[in-house]
């Protein structure tokens, strides 16, 4: 299968950087090893650092060695690389990036992957434009920008107004990897590829639902960048939990097509409640894991946010009075990404006493680090009692010895065929800051301190508030014996 084999150029801003080297340069080593690249492909990264292209081929070698089982590909990868030393404020950089472009553009075709501070985007943009590297003449020309696209809505809406000066929409791809893991687009099977869930989906037979995002590392060293970019709900649920709340929401789109599915979740987006000022108490959490105040590069007495939690409400007629609970947080007690559908009762309760006949079904879909599809049922205890307990029917969605595509080689390759499925449209992005822009608003006015939770806990008890519930509890685990559990 090669229909990414497409001539192009991908030049790479920012290329010594941590995204770079961990993920995009790895990630189009192993599109290479699977003959996903055109044999003229050139990849270019540019930087600060005084590399040379040997110098540089030698720093990606090291940084390769070992990806893949015996490396027999690595010589043929390395031969693609140059480097392009230069600052990002200086015009002669990017003269110097058009005289390159002129002799090594492979069939005019070039990428450019901002893989830099957001705040570099209008600036590269505009270089880029001043010396018309962004020009379709002959062949095209892409752009990838990373999130964060913008800091709120206004900014958002600056951003696009200065991207739109140069380039068409289609030329934009705004990339969330998280969308690009398989484990998330698997939402979009289970939803329309099996049509025992299609009657079930819906507020008649779907109590609530719960997506998860956790991870048991603080800021990692990124404390400064953190404190600035301004936290959990800017960093996770205004991005990356609102896709998996579109694409498990949405209406089935009339073909696989990028415009008709992002048309779909587009909708989802817009159908969203507003969380009024006079309701943040009971549909909103905002806390520190305890010593983030002491991490080097936060600012004195932040109120920036590493645990968000969120109650929001998809005001259409087939979600409308289901809650989705959103949640994320750093330190917490494991490294763990879910949706869990809690399915609305019996509405007669034939085995009352005798088990777990009060217990809910629930379908947990497991993101990271399990790939897995479970439903919970209840089931008779074998013996000569009637007796039920709750029992797990487990579906791991790989097989032993498949290999997981990394999220970046799909989109990398979906950016060279110029598929925009998985990259955000415009409207989109601006329909999730619409979400959460009231409740950061009225965060950023609230003097009062965020709440705190201990390091490798579940954060903090008062997350518990968001249901509105005492029934309702987080779910932790995909584990069946976690069913109750939702302890801080």
């Amino acid at each position: 299968m090669t229909c990414g084999n497409i001539s192009h150029a991908y030049v790479i801003f920012g290329a010594t950087g941590n995204l770079a080297t961990h993920k995009l340069l790895p990630a189009l080593y192993q599109l290479h090893c699977q003959g996903q690249l055109a044999a003229d492909v050139e990849i270019l990264g540019c930087g600060r650092s005084p590399f040379t292209q040997a110098t540089w081929q030698a720093e990606v070698r090291a940084k390769l060695v070992g990806l893949v089982e015996g490396d027999a590909h690595l010589d043929g990868f390395i031969q693609r690389l140059d480097y392009l030393a230069g600052s990002l404020t200086d015009p002669g950089f990017y003269q110097a990036l058009h005289t390159w472009v002129g002799d090594n553009g492979c069939e005019n075709n070039v990428i450019f992957y901002l893989s830099v501070s957001p705040d570099l985007y209008v600036g590269v943009t505009d270089g880029l434009a001043n010396v018309g590297l962004l020009q379709e003449t002959s062949g095209w020309r892409r752009m990838v920008i990373e999130k964060p696209f913008g800091y709120d809505l206004p900014s958002a809406q600056a951003l696009q107004r200065s991207l739109e000066q140069h380039l068409k929409e289609e030329q934009i791809y705004r990339i969330d990897h998280y969308v690009g893991k398989a484990s998330v687009q698997n939402l979009l099977v289970l939803r329309f590829a099996n049509v025992i869930l299609e009657p079930l989906w819906n507020r008649h037979y779907i109590d609530h639902v719960q997506i998860t995002h956790s991870e048991t590392v603080g800021v990692d060293g990124r404390a400064s960048y953190y404190d600035r970019s301004g936290g959990a709900m800017r960093d996770m649920i205004q991005s990356h939990l609102l896709q998996v709340l579109a694409l498990l929401a949405m209406e089935p789109p009339v073909s696989q097509t990028a415009e008709a599915l992002r048309d779909e979740k587009v909708k989802v987006l817009k159908s969203i409640r507003p969380v009024d000022v006079s309701q943040l108490a009971t549909h909103a959490v905002r806390a520190q894991y305890a010593g983030y105040q002491q991490e080097e590069g936060v600012t004195a007495g932040s109120h920036t946010e590493t645990y968000a939690a969120l109650q929001l409400y998809v005001d259409n007629w087939r979600w409308q009075g289901v809650p989705f609970y959103l949640r994320t947080g750093k330190g917490l007690a494991e490294k763990r990404s879910m949706v869990s559908v809690c399915f609305k009762p019996a509405p007669v309760s034939l085995f009352q006493g005798q088990g777990a006949s009060a217990l809910p079904n629930w379908l947990m879909i497991g993101i990271q680090p399990e790939d897995a599809v479970r439903m919970e049922i209840t089931a008779k205890v074998p013996g000569l009692e009637m007796r039920t307990r709750q029992i797990t029917m487990d579906a791991s969605v790989s097989s032993p010895g498949e290999r997981k595509a990394e999220a970046y080689e799909e989109l990398l390759l979906d950016v060279i065929k110029g598929d925009r499925a998985l990259f955000l449209r415009y409207d989109e992005v601006t329909a999730a800051w619409q979400v959460v822009d009231p409740v950061m608003q009225a965060w950023s006015l609230d003097e009062h301190p965020p709440l705190q939770y201990p390091l490798g806990s579940w954060g903090p008890k008062a997350a518990e508030r968001v249901f509105g519930d005492s029934l309702r509890v987080w779910r932790h685990s995909l584990a069946c014996n976690n069913c109750l559990a939702g302890k801080a």
